[in-house]
């Protein structure tokens, strides 16, 4: 069980001026990423910092290994995590758990969240002030896991994160420096079961995540 290094702790407190501030308190034991973690979701179970909040029925933080070495990012909830609070439960995160177990990994061994963390309606795109909103919990959880790579689910998350207007295309098939991570971009899995001919290059996305993960071990 890992506990939080003092660098983190120092991003951390760095996040306090985005509003994140109930959980930063005095401690008489050293805490652990999956405390933290679990903290950070109890104090904000009631965001109402956009207007997703007036149409969820669960917020879906996150969920997986708070010691992971890898993160999925996708780009919002859809209507199974919506109902259970848990992110990638439908079948597209029946498709995701398939890919990770082709590469030797399943979701024990990682962490799964989302760019906002409630259903936009119709499962539309989250909006841009949507984005804003949640970008300090993102950016929270992200703190505290320090994963070594970071996978972008999705045009949407891809873009997101790398602050640029880049076609999926663009995007795939390298690795960006992201903080103290590196981060790759692939298909959303829902892309995948509408649209099976893009299984092929998926595939070859999840094969580079599996060697460049092999190396950084």
């Amino acid at each position: 069980m890992n506990t939080i290094s003092e660098a983190q702790l120092r991003k951390i407190e760095l996040l306090k001026l985005s509003g994140i501030n109930e959980i930063f308190t005095q401690e008489t034991e050293p805490f652990s990423k999956e405390d933290y973690l679990q903290k950070f979701e109890t104090e904000y179970q009631d965001c109402a910092n956009c207007k997703l909040a007036q149409t969820r029925n669960k917020l879906v933080w996150g969920g997986g290994n708070a010691d992971a070495d890898i993160v999925f990012i996708g780009e919002g909830p859809g209507q199974q995590e919506d109902l259970q609070g848990v992110p990638f439960v439908g079948n597209a995160g029946q498709l995701l758990t398939k890919m990770l177990t082709a590469i030797d990994l399943s979701r024990e061994d990682v962490y799964i969240t989302n760019i906002v963390k409630c259903r936009p309606p119709g499962n539309r795109n989250p909006q841009e002030d949507e984005i804003r909103a949640c970008m300090p919990y993102l950016e929270f959880q992200l703190s505290i896991i320090q994963p070594k790579i970071i996978c972008a689910l999705g045009k949407v998350a891809g873009n997101v994160l790398l602050q640029c207007d880049d076609t999926l295309t663009k995007m795939r098939q390298k690795f960006f420096p992201f903080s103290s991570s590196k981060l790759m971009v692939t298909y959303h899995p829902s892309a995948l079961l509408h649209n099976p001919d893009w299984k092929r290059p998926a595939w070859e996305d999840m094969k580079m995540l599996k060697r460049e993960y092999a190396e950084s071990r």
